[in-house]
């Protein structure tokens, strides 16, 4: 299958920290769900749609789905690249997640998530994504 082309990207740079290793000094997989989400803020910050901006809008996105493949382990002290994707928004928000070494580039971790929109009146999932995502995305015509 093809990659989708990104409508929006954005990445940080995360040291891992003692806190988030197992005794054998690698980074405990339930860490890396925070790792995508500090990303997947960095992403709406970008697109100026972060999750208090989504509350006021009358939506919360909350996620659905997730995928998680480990390749190589990050270990304490590594610098780690996390870089978050939007792939897709018309009728879900699917963000695509890769962690590389920030020294050597070779890839650690890739995900995805996918977020759905709900109207926080009605607690109605949309089956499509609200014009707001598309105004913020700037693909409103």
């Amino acid at each position: 299958m093809a990659k989708r082309p990104a409508l929006a990207e954005a990445s940080v740079t995360i040291t891992v920290p003692f806190h988030d290793v197992d005794m054998m000094t690698y980074a405990w997989h339930g860490h890396y769900v925070k790792y995508f989400e500090i990303a997947r803020c960095e992403l709406l910050n970008k697109i100026d749609y972060n999750y208090l901006q989504m509350h006021d809008s009358g939506y919360m996105w909350p996620v659905i789905d997730m995928r998680i493949q480990y390749v190589r382990p990050a270990k304490f002290g590594m610098d780690v690249i996390v870089k978050a994707s939007l792939v897709e928004y018309e009728n879900r928000l699917r963000i695509d997640f890769l962690i590389t070494d920030a020294e050597t580039g070779l890839k650690l971790t890739k995900a995805y998530t996918c977020q759905v929109a709900v109207d926080m009146a009605t607690q109605e999932m949309c089956f499509v994504s609200p014009a707001i995502l598309a105004q913020k995305l700037g693909l409103e015509q």
